[in-house]
């Protein structure tokens, strides 16, 4: 006799690697396909114990409400901001993500994003296309990283790949975070005006929540100046974007690269006509090895659960 599926819920749209899996392994329920979710969740809510989601969907208390043997919130994604944790543990509800599988993914992206701002490649690859070079010459120079010092914000499994690519980059790593970490090889500063003002490039790599929010804003670009420039990767709530594309415009800041956004995929129209900004679709994980990994690793999570082992990569 065959083993009874478990009953989950997508509440949003994944890698459809994952979805494969899922609908093989589960009885997989797609929220997002559902016309009356009244009458669903009346007759299928009380069969749901897990649900998997993403950054975007996340698994807010009111759809819990509506679960009531939920028992698992698997999430496609490092970042679960979006995910109520403290809900999640008062109603003894299992938290996972998919953390390292990403790091390598979200390294390279980050140096691509501080190579692009650096060398102009955006707009020198607009000069070609355009005939400019034929037509008026060489383009400006621009900026090197050899010697640069980077102050990374949020020196986690993420930050330390980026900090490892900026040595072989010949730049000087420092780092800002909630504590210092006494076994890294890099100058801590636990003021984060006081980093900004050191350094030649700010790239951020912090997690989104109320304890972030905001965090970079216009005192810290201030103290990063009209020379400094800001990267990034985190998340857009934890930077006061009308505070900094007021930096941008007014030149307070060198320039800026962003693959995320407060309201995505909604990007200020004021970003767009800049020449001093990259701007790139939160595409930081989006590789199909790190993409189909992240897959993998939610889906082992909720089979390791309801096989009544430990999930793999639990929320601590």
């Amino acid at each position: 006799m065959s083993e009874e599926k478990v009953d989950i819920l997508l509440a949003g749209r994944l890698q459809p690697s994952l979805v494969e899996a899922l609908e093989a392994g589960f009885n997989a329920h797609k929220l997002y396909e559902v016309e009356d979710r009244d009458a669903f969740f009346a007759t299928v809510g009380p069969k749901i114990r897990g649900i998997a989601t993403n950054g975007h969907a996340g698994s807010p208390p009111e759809l819990m409400d509506k679960l009531p043997n939920l028992e698992i919130v698997s999430s496609f994604g490092v970042g679960y901001d979006a995910i109520n944790v403290p809900e999640c543990r008062k109603r003894g509800v299992v938290v996972t993500n998919t953390p390292d599988v990403l790091n390598d993914a979200m390294a390279e992206i980050t140096m691509g994003l501080i190579i692009a701002l650096c060398r102009k490649i955006p707009q020198t690859d607009a000069y070609v296309r355009a005939g400019r070079w034929a037509k008026d010459g060489n383009y400006p120079l621009t900026r090197e990283l050899t010697g640069a010092t980077v102050g990374i914000v949020g020196l986690g499994r993420i930050g330390k790949e980026v900090a490892r690519r900026c040595q072989a980059f010949k730049m000087q790593v420092v780092y800002h975070g909630r504590t210092e970490q006494k076994f890294e090889p890099y100058p801590y500063y636990g003021d984060l005006i006081e980093m900004a003002k050191a350094v030649d490039w700010l790239v951020s790599i912090v997690p989104g929540g109320a304890s972030t929010d905001k965090m970079i804003n216009k005192a810290v670009f201030d103290a990063l100046g009209p020379d400094g420039l800001f990267v990034n990767v985190g998340r857009g709530t934890t930077v006061d974007e009308v505070a900094m594309l007021a930096a941008l415009k007014e030149n307070r800041i060198g320039g800026a690269a962003l693959d995320v956004f407060e309201d995505e995929p909604n990007v200020p129209e004021g970003f767009l006509g800049l020449d001093n900004v990259v701007l790139s679709p939160h595409q930081g994980s989006a590789t199909h090895k790190t993409r189909w990994a992240m897959g993998d690793l939610v889906y082992r999570n909720l089979k390791s659960y309801f096989a009544g082992h430990p999930p793999i990569t639990p929320v601590s």
